[in-house]
């Protein structure tokens, strides 16, 4: 996907937003649900880009007391909304004074992230959604398939020249972080069609997929990496997933995931870099969800 704004600059305008709007707008109930989807959009950039290979981006905005401090900000406005406490879970767990400074430097993320992830499906803990379930020969081909098709009809396409997976849990939170920026703009623009095709696709695919394996990831994650960044990351991922579920009315998954006894093979599908993960296939500039091209 063409890079999307960081959570920080999302962050900074839409408070920025809502100062200048607050006399004027506040009781404006499609503002308010903009705001929400902005919010849920900063949490599923802010998991896409902890689980991808760390860099200086992801200390400075996911291991910093400003990053976290921005995120948690995020956070509290669907806390707000929702009931939920997803801004005390990040202050209390992801901000660097309640670790060891080392666990939140970009050597300490990156032997953390080699130890648990690894350089294959099978790692540690493996963050891709068709090493989990019932063992199948046709149940993992079918559920890359699924995916697949999810993200083709939005009009979203793979990188060939990268060799990741498309079911890696970086690119589901990706793709919900696609389709929460288009509910934010279809919110502005008062588009019904747009919304409501956002709306199915964001429940199935919780229903289907982030939903049904990205809590017990999120738990078995916490478990190999006790009192560290990615275990931090993990009780996000699985606080803020089990409240999208029940956002959206989709059941969640079992408590606890299995690994598959034996492996699908290598898929023919392949994600992009970080900076591109998914890329729209659209002629117009970057970084605007209405500029998207929806798929046929």
């Amino acid at each position: 996907m063409r890079r999307p704004k960081s959570s920080a600059v999302v962050g900074g305008a839409w408070k920025r937003g809502l100062e200048e709007n607050a006399k004027s707008d506040m009781r404006n109930p499609k503002l308010d649900e903009s705001d929400l989807a902005l919010c849920r959009s900063i949490l599923y950039e802010a998991l896409a880009l902890g689980f991808r290979p760390p860099t200086d981006e992801t200390v400075s905005r996911l291991a910093s007391e400003a990053g976290v401090s921005a995120l948690a900000d995020a956070a509290s406005v669907l806390d707000e909304a929702q009931g939920t406490e997803l801004a005390r879970l990040i202050r209390r767990t992801l901000a660097p004074r309640v670790s060891p400074a080392r666990l939140h430097s970009l050597a300490g993320l990156q032997t953390s992230f080699r130890r648990l992830f690894g350089h294959t499906a099978r790692a540690g803990v493996p963050p891709y959604e068709t090493e989990y379930g019932g063992d199948s020969l046709f149940q993992p081909p079918q559920e890359m398939s699924d995916l697949a098709g999810f993200y083709r009809a939005f009009g979203l396409v793979l990188q060939p020249s990268e060799h990741e997976r498309i079911d890696h849990i970086s690119c589901e939170c990706e793709f919900l972080l696609f389709l929460a920026r288009k509910e934010a703009y279809a919110f502005v623009r008062d588009e019904a069609a747009s919304l409501e095709e956002t709306h199915r696709a964001d429940r199935f695919f919780l229903r289907h997929h982030l939903g049904q394996w990205g809590p017990a990831f999120g738990r078995r994650l916490a478990r190999e990496d006790r009192g560290g960044f990615y275990a931090a990351l993990g009780g996000l991922l699985e606080a803020f997933v089990t409240s999208e579920c029940v956002r959206v009315g989709a059941p969640q998954g079992p408590e606890f995931l299995r690994l598959r006894s034996t492996s699908p093979g290598e898929a023919p599908m392949a994600c992009g870099r970080a900076d591109d993960l998914l890329q729209i296939e659209s002629p117009m500039s970057a970084g605007s969800p209405e500029r998207t091209r929806r798929g046929q």
